[in-house]
């Protein structure tokens, strides 16, 4: 009790946390201020329909897990899409007991559709969608956490401020889907995975909650994505192969261990159903490929250019300045370079979004650099002007995420 109270008490909510919470509020209010102007879609309603069966009836159809079939490429976004409207249903039900008869918010007897709570419920919307949102600032609040450790204050506001301004993610984040949560799980996996390497250098104490963190991780990819598994599991294994030095015959039983933990996590988000589990198996949701199209549209779409600029300019420094060249700034280079390149060709998906958390930190270290060289001051300029550069080209790209 007394270690756990220390740990609280070393948590510190300083200017840098100040400043980082600031800019991940300018994302949730970017976020929020665009679900205020969104309609429901065909999209939101099935994953509305089919993540409050998960969680209300799950055996909708004899031989199917919902009505959407047997969901085979990820689960958790139907059920953190559902979730809300469950809640809100239970408690909104609960409220109406004590509420007169023609005050009563559900007036509808039985089973409520989906359909019917769009006129009884008049938040479905925000419901839907602040899952994601919420997925989304996670997902900052990491990026800055991995790059304020590893290349101090200024190397975490610029990833970060790159991502708050990103539209990509933004409109990841604006409607139910799989990608915001598995880029989640993978970049939290690959981290995890380096950081778990680090801890079997010292007391094994040390390393067990690092373990339980990275099944964690692998979990939240595998349920967000199949397809993500095999690729942080992948990714993890090279990067602690990497660093556990003297140690290297301990990384395969520990990633096999976490990917087998992430399995079993993905079994239960199924309601521990052998059939809707063994779907995901059956079907073709794991397959990938390699193409150079995904990382042209990215660079070439006028809303990224700022980003598109940053990356120039880090990979030139990288490669001019012997002092960049190191594991900090290599690992993430490689695991963008080769998410970038992954298609998937048995369902739809994007692991170029996966890959930008990583180019963000990329740039991050890499410019970290350049502000402790003999220019500190006009790389800290440049990057100043990238930054407000990508936060125009934010701005002026919110009517077309509607």
């Amino acid at each position: 009790m007394t270690l756990r109270l220390s740990r609280i008490r070393r948590f510190h909510f300083n200017l840098p946390q100040r400043i980082a919470a600031g800019l991940l509020a300018l994302f949730l209010l970017q976020g929020l201020w665009l679900t205020g102007r969104q309609t429901l879609t065909d999209r939101d309603y099935q994953f509305a329909r089919c993540g409050r069966e998960t969680w209300e009836h799950p055996a909708a159809l004899a031989g199917y897990y919902t009505t959407c079939g047997n969901i085979h490429d990820g689960i958790l976004a139907y059920r953190l899409a559902g979730l809300p409207l469950t809640l809100n249903l239970l408690a909104e039900r609960a409220l109406d007991r004590f509420r007169k008869p023609e005050d009563r918010v559900l007036q509808t007897g039985g089973e409520i559709s989906t359909w019917e709570l769009r006129h009884q419920l008049t938040h479905v919307l925000l419901l839907l969608r602040l899952p994601f949102l919420l997925a989304g600032c996670l997902l900052g609040a990491g990026l800055w956490w991995v790059t304020r450790r590893l290349y101090g204050n200024l190397g975490g506001y610029t990833a970060l401020a790159l991502y708050c301004f990103s539209p990509p993610v933004l409109k990841a984040c604006l409607a139910p889907n799989l990608e915001i949560l598995a880029g989640l799980g993978v970049y939290g996996g690959v981290y995890t995975c380096i950081g778990v390497a680090h801890a079997m250098q010292g007391p094994r104490r040390k390393g067990r909650s690092r373990m339980v963190l990275l099944t964690a991780a692998f979990g939240l990819a595998a349920t967000s994505h199949i397809a993500a598994l095999p690729v942080v599991a992948l990714l993890g294994l090279a990067a602690m192969l990497w660093v556990a030095e003297g140690r290297r015959s301990q990384v395969l039983p520990v990633v096999l261990i976490a990917a087998a933990g992430a399995l079993l996590l993905v079994f239960a988000c199924y309601g521990f159903s052998a059939d809707a589990f063994s779907y995901v198996f059956r079907s073709a949701a794991g397959f990938l490929s390699v193409s150079l199209d995904p990382a042209r549209r990215f660079f070439s779409t006028l809303s990224n250019a700022a980003t598109t600029l940053a990356a120039a300019a880090s990979l030139v420094l990288y490669l001019g300045l012997r002092r960049s060249r190191y594991f900090g700034n290599t690992a993430p280079l490689l695991c963008a370079v080769v998410l970038f390149l992954l298609v998937l060709t048995g369902t739809q998906g994007a692991p170029w979004l996966w890959a930008l958390p990583f180019l963000l930190t990329f740039i991050g270290g890499v410019f970290a650099d350049a502000y402790e060289g003999p220019r500190g001051r006009l790389a800290l300029a440049a990057a100043g002007a990238l930054v407000l550069l990508q936060a125009v080209f934010c701005v002026l790209s919110l009517p077309g995420l509607l």
